[in-house]
């Protein structure tokens, strides 16, 4: 849950701490072995039934926080094994992204509806009238629900006048906007990898701790062990992400005790973005296309491939903000290395293409980066005063991209600077389960001449896997840093003569 420090947030965050560690210390690796002993102390566990268990837990959040797979539980395998091979400063995501640690699933109920104590047998029985398929009872003078009868349409909780019938669901399987979890054979979650667009919901949403994706903390750190030139790009989400005293300049001078040579916003590819994003729109609906939907948020982007192939060609074809950052970098120096640094575990895909990989070495959340400024020591409320160079070239419209609606914004005010006469109709959905009615909406042409902005999290990036603060205050932050803002329109911004530079550039 984002915005509480949980038990989950402290297993987190002190694995991603401690694997920082090991990769900035360097030296023997196979000391891997000592940490889950480190994390969970003693011989009294704290959460779970026994102190093995947690610490069997912990072992393979470790592997995944390295990008090791996880470990077969049938075989015996050191916690250690594949480190060395990862002890490298360049490696991409090997799929599964998103994973299940089988042992740490609680193996919740699926989704049914259950009469409670509160029930009290009134004599209207709505519940039973309002079922369609005759599957409530009146036993005892309570109502009981026969669940092989049950359909889940939900009427009866939606009658009872005592609020006595609850939707049970599990989390995870709740959170999918893809419908992508389900059972197996022994009621645990499990992905289906053919659905999943790694949108991350799931993983925060599992209250036990059983659902972590892949990182690259280890493999970011021996690239810049190595001595080569690193540059973070960072999301415009990160405001108020690590506290209200870290201000744009200080993050600078705190990434820099990273070892990161220099940092840049991203909001300056989400100018650019919508810049080209404005242009597209305008070329081409509603002549060629009934409505173009926005490209910045892969989870959306891949949902609306996946489930409406034949819709593909409406989403913009626009490079991402991620990518058109990196560009931008690249193009200055191309031999320098490129960590983005957001909220979002679907970016983490994004860069794993063939067709961006080359352009983005590395990709890790806020709270993957918290990991290294913990196992670095840096204080982040008394970061002293310095003369880096704050993040302060993107324009307000390009830092509105955090939050939902702030793209859609963002191009409809750029299609009015270039056709102040055109007529630009917007709407956006958050949360993958809102995007597909949306898409469902469009295909039945009730968006026709519409800019379509689709979020794969509610509330936008700021609700990203791997943000770690409460989205309303991250939600202000980003207006306060809009407000900031020297320009406000995308086409302000001192790179706009270089989109179509970046567009052609090839490494």
């Amino acid at each position: 849950m984002r915005g509480i420090y949980s038990s989950v947030t402290d297993m987190r965050r002190k694995v991603f701490t401690e694997v920082a560690r090991l990769a900035y210390e360097g030296g023997d690796y196979s000391r891997m072995e000592d940490l889950p002993y480190k994390i969970c102390p003693g011989d009294v566990a704290a959460h779970r039934e026994s102190i093995f268990l947690e610490r069997a837990i912990v072992e393979e959040r470790l592997r995944l926080a390295m990008g090791l797979p996880l470990r077969d539980v049938s075989e015996h395998a050191p916690v250690s094994r594949g480190v060395n091979e990862s002890a490298i400063a360049e490696k991409y995501y090997d799929p599964p992204l998103i994973n299940i640690i089988s042992f740490a699933c609680n193996a919740c109920p699926t989704m049914h509806y259950h009469v409670t104590e509160v029930c009290q047998g009134c004599f209207e029985n709505p519940c039973k009238e309002v079922c369609p398929k005759g599957a409530i009872s009146i036993r005892h003078g309570k109502s009981i629900i026969d669940e092989e009868k049950c359909i889940k349409c939900g009427r009866c909780k939606d009658v009872c006048p005592y609020g006595a019938i609850l939707k049970v669901e599990r989390p995870c399987a709740r959170a999918c906007g893809m419908d992508a979890i389900g059972s197996d054979e022994h009621g645990r979650a499990k992905i289906n990898y053919d659905r999943c667009v790694s949108c991350g919901m799931c993983l925060v949403n599992c209250p036990f701790g059983a659902i972590a994706d892949k990182g690259q903390i280890f493999q970011l750190i021996h690239a810049i062990k190595t001595g080569r030139r690193v540059v973070a790009i960072v999301a415009p989400a990160f405001y108020g992400q690590f506290g209200p005293k870290v201000t744009p300049e200080k993050l600078t001078y705190a990434m820099k005790q990273l070892g990161f040579d220099s940092v840049s916003e991203v909001a300056v590819g989400a100018d650019l973005c919508t810049v080209e994003e404005a242009k597209d729109f305008i070329e081409n609906v509603p002549e060629k296309l009934d409505f173009m939907g926005t490209s910045c948020c892969p989870a959306w982007s891949v949902m609306a491939k996946k489930l409406f192939p034949e819709l593909a060609k409406n989403i913009s074809m626009a490079l991402t903000p991620m990518v058109l950052t990196a560009r931008l970098e690249k193009k200055n120096d191309p031999d320098c290395m490129i960590a983005f640094i957001g909220p979002c575990s679907a970016k983490k895909l994004e860069a794993s293409r063939r067709s961006v990989r080359s352009y983005v070495d590395f990709v890790l959340t806020f709270e993957e980066l918290m990991g290294m400024f913990a196992a670095k020591e840096v204080d982040l409320d008394n970061i002293p005063a310095s003369e880096e160079v704050p993040l302060n070239s993107a324009t307000g419209a390009g830092r509105g991209f955090a939050v939902s609606g702030g793209v859609a914004g963002a191009v409809a005010e750029e299609i009015h600077r270039i056709a102040p006469d055109r007529e630009v109709k917007t709407t956006s959905a958050q949360g993958l389960s809102e995007c597909r009615k949306m898409l469902q909406m469009a295909k039945a042409h009730k968006y026709d001449g519409y800019l379509l902005e689709g979020m794969g999290c509610p509330g936008g990036c700021v609700a990203g896997a791997g943000t770690l603060c409460a989205v309303n205050k991250a939600t202000a932050g980003i207006d306060k840093y809009k407000k900031q803002a020297e320009k406000k329109l995308a086409s302000e911004t001192d790179h706009a003569s270089e989109l179509y530079l970046l567009e052609d550039f090839e490494l």
